[in-house]
């Protein structure tokens, strides 16, 4: 029988406390921004402020406290059992940010199948259409808002296919990176992830790309009634998300630099790469639904 190897439990820390108020700087500032977009002025400006300095503490803290595990995990204090631990972890992360995108996706399918046909009418509600919105047809997408503002849907042609062909391949050259790890191949593993983050770093330019035609030249914009909230909503945290897999896959390559895996311990990198193969499914499934159906 083998002899149990000793947990490993950190010391208090105060990067917990230092992400929540971050995050109500990124809430606060966010709400403040958004609120204030149309008319501008001095609340904009604030909004702006408070959500550049919620960003500035996120950074730190997460570089404060992933640099304290890196340094826990080469300093050899990890055993087999927190490396499991760790695994059960990030399972149960990326279970909570499918519980996230499905709440959205939820209110997608919501306003799609439940509240567009019960306004134009369905179940015998013509009475309720006649009087809140005489003149609405059931269709989607609503290109028409209650204000009678009108707007043009964005094709799933164009910048969103280019967008999904790059994540595609972005999932391949990531999985090739992790094959080459795993053989001890260092040129190709570091070629590989260059690869991914430069697709990965295209995916955002391309969206951005995107929403400025949007905005500019199609009306579509927060304000365009239920289909422009849902579609800037979805593609807005999935584009997050992107962002924060990129600087995810940024920090592996400096850590590949230093030597920091090997072909048999390499967890850091299996992290990113789940997470990164989650964004793209995420994407897949945004990209039928929003752009295509």
């Amino acid at each position: 029988m083998s002899k149990p190897q000793p947990y490993y439990v950190p010391a208090q820390s105060s990067w917990p406390i230092v992400g929540a108020v971050a995050l109500f700087f990124v809430a606060v500032g966010a709400g403040l921004t958004v609120q204030n977009l149309e008319t501008g002025g001095a609340g904009s400006v604030i909004g702006g402020v408070v959500l550049a300095l919620g960003f500035v503490v996120l950074i730190y803290m997460f570089s404060g406290w992933m640099s304290n595990v890196i340094s826990e995990s080469l300093s050899g204090l990890y055993s087999d059992q927190l490396s499991r631990s760790f695994k059960q972890g990030m399972s149960w992360f990326i279970f909570s940010e499918v519980m996230f995108f499905g709440a959205f996706f939820g209110a997608l399918f919501y306003a799609r199948m439940v509240s567009v046909p019960w306004l134009g009418g369905a179940d015998n509600n013509v009475m309720t259409h006649e009087i809140l919105w005489p003149t609405f047809e059931a269709m989607w997408p609503l290109t028409t808002t209650p204000g009678g503002e009108t707007t043009q849907a964005m094709p799933w042609q164009g910048l969103p296919l280019k967008n999904t062909i790059i994540l595609l391949i972005s999932s391949v050259t990531l999985h090739m990176a992790h094959v080459s790890l795993e053989k001890n191949k260092r040129t190709a593993l570091i070629v590989w992830l260059e690869i991914t983050i430069v697709l990965a770093v295209l995916f955002l330019y391309y969206q951005a790309v995107e929403y400025a035609h949007a905005y500019q030249d199609m009306g579509l914009t927060l304000q365009s009634g239920i289909y422009g909230n849902t579609f800037f909503m979805l593609t807005g945290f999935h584009g997050l998300h992107v962002f924060i897999g990129t600087v995810f896959l940024t920090v592996l390559l400096f850590r590949i630099a230093k030597d920091h895996f090997t072909p048999r311990d390499h967890f850091g990198f299996q992290a990113g790469s789940w997470y990164w193969h989650f964004v793209d499914v995420v994407w897949l499934c945004l990209f039928v639904f929003v752009y295509v159906l």
